[in-house]
């Protein structure tokens, strides 16, 4: 509802929720890819890759893993 807000009526008092929005959904989008590459990798150092970037992505601390 705010996007079409912001388009059609051109009202700029939504702007920092779209962007906060987007910006989540976005976040969403990245961790979904690199979970899928952690299953999917070919090879154990890419899963390992993955991995890792997932894991740091989510704020998983280093003591905390296997």
């Amino acid at each position: 509802m705010q996007l079409i807000r912001f388009h059609l009526v051109e009202d700029e008092s939504c702007e920092k929720e779209i962007k906060k929005g987007l910006e989540k959904k976005l976040d969403k989008m990245v961790m979904r890819d690199l979970y899928g590459k952690f299953k999917t990798a070919t090879t154990e150092e890419e899963r390992e890759r993955a991995r890792k970037e997932y894991l740091d992505r989510r704020g998983v601390p280093e003591s905390f893993r296997w």
